[in-house]
Parts: C-alpha cells; sequence; structure tokens
C-alpha cells in the first residue's frame, strides 16, 4: 500500500527517525495485517521514499506499507488516520503491485516552498532571483561524510521563481546527487549580498520521472 502524509509545520523539528517510530506505531494500533522482516528482531515491512530533515515541513510525503492480504484504501486510510496525531494524516492511499519500483528509488527531484524569516533579505533574495538563474554556475558547499565540498548546483535547480513573497524551488534529490533547500538559500543569500536568515521550509512534494522524462508528482506514476 502506497501512502501520502503530511508532516505538519508543528512537527517541523521532529526527526526522521521518530517520522519512522511513530508509523510503525500507528500500524500497530490500526490492526492492519501489516507484514514483518524475518529473524531475530522482526519490524514491520514499511519504507519511505525520501527522509525530511529536521526543521523541514511536508505536505505530500510518501511511504510504501506491505500488507498481508489486501485492504480497500478507504479502510487503511481511515484506520490509520484514527491512529495518528493530527499533525501526522494520511491524506491518500492506493493499492500497489508487487513488482512495483521501489519508491525512494524512483525520487528525482523535490518542490518547495521556503519562506525567508526576515523581511528585507527575502525582498533582496526574491528580486535577485532572475539574476541568480541567469548564471552559468552556483557554487555551493555540500557536506558529505568527508566534510565540505564545493559543487555546481546551477544543473540542480529546476525552477526557482517567487510565489506569494515566498521563494519556490523544484530541485534534484537522488542518492548521487541533489540540492538541498539550504544550499540554495546560502548560495541565494551570498549573489544578494545578504547574511542568511532562519527560512521555514516546507516539501510539497516529491517527483518522478513519466515515460517520457518529464517530472511528474511521484505518487501519479
Amino acid at each position: 500500500m502506497m501512502a501520502v502524509f503530511e508532516k505538519g509545520e508543528r512537527l517541523r523539528h521532529i526527526g526522521h527517525l521518530d517520522i519512522q517510530r511513530a508509523m510503525q506505531r500507528a500500524l500497530r494500533r490500526s490492526g492492519m495485517p501489516v507484514s514483518y522482516s524475518q529473524g531475530f528482531n522482526p519490524h514491520i515491512l514499511v519504507t519511505f521514499a525520501s527522509a525530511l530533515s529536521t526543521g523541514a515541513a511536508g505536505r505530500r510525503e510518501l511511504m510504501d506499507v506491505t500488507l498481508d492480504r489486501e485492504v480497500e484504501p478507504d479502510v487503511f486510510l481511515k484506520a490509520m488516520n484514527a491512529a495518528l496525531p493530527p499533525d501526522m494524516q494520511l491524506v491518500e492511499a492506493r493499492a500497489m503491485e508487487d513488482k512495483h519500483p521501489a519508491l525512494m528509488a524512483m525520487v528525482k527531484a523535490a518542490d518547495y516552498t521556503i519562506a525567508l524569516l526576515d523581511e528585507e533579505t527575502s525582498r533582496k533574495c526574491l528580486a535577485a532571483i532572475p539574476a541568480f538563474l541567469g548564471q552559468e554556475s552556483i557554487m555551493a558547499m555540500r557536506k558529505t561524510k568527508r566534510g565540505l565540498n564545493e559543487c555546481d548546483i546551477r544543473p540542480l535547480i529546476h525552477e526557482l521563481r517567487e510565489e506569494e513573497g515566498m521563494i519556490r524551488a523544484v530541485l534534484t534529490l537522488t542518492e548521487a546527487s541533489s540540492c538541498k533547500p539550504d544550499m540554495l538559500v546560502t548560495a541565494l543569500c551570498g549573489f544578494a549580498g545578504c547574511e542568511v536568515p532562519r527560512a521555514l521550509v516546507i516539501r510539497n512534494r516529491l517527483l518522478g520521472e513519466d515515460a517520457a522524462g518529464a517530472l511528474q508528482p511521484l505518487e501519479t506514476l
């Protein structure tokens, strides 16, 4: 069963491991016929398409739950939402074939809304977006296990624009390469000549590629 759920703004400082544990507890309380792994320490077979950074909220996060028998999506939704807190509700569910690719392998990009919590900095950064995108390369620092590495994030920015006084961005998100919102904000603030302010990051949805290579909402593929 593929399920779309939200991580509300009030839960944005909850880490990914806490989200995993909350979902596992809800699955047990819901009475759904979940499948368990084999071995000495069996655990519920649930996977997430992409870990959401601590400090960010998510509107349409995705998880895949393996069930022992078929369950109607509406029944699954109702049972799970009764077991979950108000700020972590499921908004959609659909049955998936066993041969469906793993969600995490399908993620290619993510759609974000970023609110810079300083009015003057926000104004300067939003005004700088056209010139910022006009650069051939945009260098940013990426944290790795080996430390900080400089990389060009320009090819990783699919879309960047102002929307209702906030930044709307579609950024590459794969295991091989990704541009995180904080990397984008740091580079944009540097270009605009501003200090990096506090920011509210909301991941609107995860995106995959259709047969033609176009980005589409992952839950529709």
